[in-house]
This record gives structure tokens, C-alpha cells and sequence, in this order.
């Protein structure tokens, strides 16, 4: 059911994110390393801007995760408000 408020009552699933964060950025910083090695400035220089990006999401997230229910409500909690009786 849709309630029209969905924007203000959106959630994230910020564990997903830290996952997906943590696996960007073992890939970057592994790409920014061979890259290096290799002799590919440019391209260890993408790979570490990337580092640096998802290194900053990262830190969002645990900081989101760690303020609690307000970012981060259980499956009690609706995603909307319920229904008003009409």
C-alpha cells in the first residue's frame, strides 16, 4: 500500500551497503596496487580515487549503523505510517 509519504519514510539496507562497500573497496585497493605495479599510473590513480570513495561511503554507513534504531528501525517497525481510519 502505497501512503504518498514513501520518500520521507524510505529505509536503507545499510548492512547490504557495508557489504557491498567493504567488496569495492578490497577491489579497488587490489586494482590500485596491481595497477601501481604494473606501471599504469593513470589507472592506479582511478582505483585509488575509488578507495578513497567508497572508503568515505563506508564510513557514512557505519556511522548510520551505529546511531541506531532511527537509521536503522528492526522488522517491527513499518516502512510507512499505517492508514489513517477514513
Amino acid at each position: 500500500m502505497r501512503t504518498g509519504n514513501e520518500p520521507v519514510t524510505a529505509r536503507s539496507p545499510l548492512r547490504l551497503r557495508f557489504w557491498l562497500s567493504l567488496w569495492g573497496l578490497l577491489w579497488a585497493t587490489a586494482g590500485a596496487v596491481l595497477f601501481s605495479l604494473v606501471g599504469r599510473a593513470g589507472w592506479a590513480a582511478a582505483c585509488a580515487a575509488l578507495v578513497l570513495l567508497t572508503a568515505a561511503d563506508m564510513a557514512v554507513v557505519v556511522r548510520h549503523i551505529h546511531q541506531g534504531p532511527h537509521y536503522q528501525p528492526g522488522p517491527d517497525v513499518p516502512p510507512y505510517e499505517p492508514p489513517h481510519a477514513r
